[in-house]
């Protein structure tokens, strides 16, 4: 026997024999493998549910490639189709609707419209409120769709209608608090102009003139104290066809006395007189005198003190 098979012939002999030998499984079994599987459907499960939630958000809200619902992204800019409703601050260089529809800004309290500079400070601003539209800007002016006209613009130094007329439709007319600079003042068709002041004087005044034409109607001027018409250079003159001067005081013409005496009609004894002198004091003051012999206006100065 060689060396070599005598120490095989011993390590043979020297290991323990076994009669049932052990196996020891590889994997995961029992209670882990139920956890995993579980945890596996479950994962499953809410994957499919959050699929289908996607699927049903993009529906509803009509996700398209060209944009969301109502909002449609064009080369232009943004399109907007039928009512939106902005929770936050819009910051957009222009809005315009449709050709063949209006735009419409809409809001449970106010709207406002702010424009700003390149430093973020408030220029102007558009406040459009349930008691008032208020306006705060350096300069407001309203024009015409067609031409461009200026219809009435102002600012801090003064007002400006540019409309070829200014139509005041309520029934107390226009009040002006201070003096008012216009080179026309006409009525309606068929309707009375009145200029009043209740309290205080009326003054109308020009450097050539003031003409009071009524083509079609009278002329009448009511004052409680004093009507005077005034020329400083030129002279007042009247040009009717007939001229009436009512509630003149009227002296009688006595041919004993050669005196005038005042009443409101001639005395019975006293002829009666059918031509009328009109006289002036020095005053100013007129009166009517009958015509008769020697009756002259230069020599009827009791009637002067009288009236």
């Amino acid at each position: 026997m060689t060396r070599e098979q005598y120490i095989l012939a011993t390590q043979q002999n020297s290991l323990p024999r076994t009669e049932h030998p052990q196996f020891y499984p590889v994997g995961i079994y029992g209670w882990r493998k139920r956890c995993l599987y579980f945890f596996v459907l479950l994962l499953l499960v809410t994957m499919i549910v959050n699929l289908a939630m996607t699927i049903w958000i993009l529906k509803v809200m009509n996700f398209t490639v060209d944009g969301m619902g109502n909002l449609r992204v064009t080369k232009k800019g943004i399109r907007l189709e039928g009512i939106s409703e902005f929770l936050l601050p819009l910051y957009v260089k222009e809005i315009h609707s449709r050709k063949d529809s209006p735009l419409v800004l809409q809001s449970d309290r106010n709207v406002t419209v702010n424009a700003r500079n390149h430093m973020g400070q408030l220029t102007g601003q558009l406040t459009v409120g349930a008691d008032a539209v208020e306006a705060q800007c350096k300069r407001f002016e309203v024009r015409a769709s067609d031409s461009g006209k200026v219809l009435f613009s102002a600012d801090e130094d003064e007002i400006v209608i540019g409309a070829d007329r200014l139509k005041v439709t309520g029934t107390e007319g226009a009040v002006f608090g201070h003096s008012v600079e216009t080179p026309h003042i006409r009525a309606e068709p068929s309707q009375d102009l009145r200029l009043e002041s209740p309290t205080r004087s009326l003054v109308m005044e020009a450097p050539r003139g003031v003409q009071v034409n009524a083509a079609a109607g009278d002329l009448k001027a009511t004052c409680r104290k004093e009507l005077h018409l005034q020329s400083t250079e030129g002279e007042i003159f009247l040009n009717a066809d007939t001229i009436r001067l009512g509630n003149l005081p009227m002296g009688s013409f006595s041919s004993s006395s050669s005196s005038f005496s005042s009443s409101s009609s001639p005395s019975s004894s006293a002829p009666r007189q059918t031509i009328y002198e009109l006289c002036a004091c020095p005053n100013g003051k007129l009166y009517l005198s009958p015509a008769g012999a020697g009756s002259t206006c230069q020599s009827s100065s009791n009637i002067c003190l009288w009236s």
